[in-house]
């Protein structure tokens, strides 16, 4: 995990710190909210987008709509921890949140969170991957 610190003084106490992970692709972008108190996720509306300016105008939505206190990134990587393609693309898409928004931004290893969203038989992978990647997050602060 990467970001600034999740303990450093902030605007809320803590451990009422709300959260936005996303679940990042270039078609569809996974989304779920979530915060500490009660440490766990719900998945919101998959995040459908063409390019950048349009999936970073519908960020901007989320961010306006949940005002989160920091932003959650899934980052893929091969099993052996290898990045690929995609861990290039997701730790831009965190670095570009970072910029844009200026909020804090957690970057999360997001192996086999499709998988294990599939094998629950998620009706939205993408929103479900993005709430294994924030309960991830949310259980390594505890």
């Amino acid at each position: 995990m990467t970001g600034a610190d999740a303990d450093s003084p902030a605007a809320v106490p803590a451990r009422l710190q709300s959260f936005l992970a996303f679940d990042f692709g270039t078609r569809r972008t996974g989304v779920a909210s979530g915060n500490r108190l009660l440490s766990n996720a719900t998945p919101q509306a998959t995040i459908a987008a063409s390019g950048a300016d349009e999936r970073f105008a519908k960020v901007a939505d989320r961010i306006r709509e949940w005002q989160p206190d920091a932003l959650v990134v899934g980052v893929p990587r091969h099993p052996d921890g290898a990045p690929h393609e995609n861990t290039r693309a997701a730790e831009k898409f965190a670095r570009q949140l970072r910029g844009r928004f200026g909020l804090p931004v957690y970057e999360v290893d997001e192996r086999y969170s499709t998988t294990e969203a599939l094998a629950g038989g998620a009706k939205d992978p993408d929103a479900a991957s993005a709430c294994i990647i924030l309960e991830q997050f949310l259980r390594s602060l505890a």
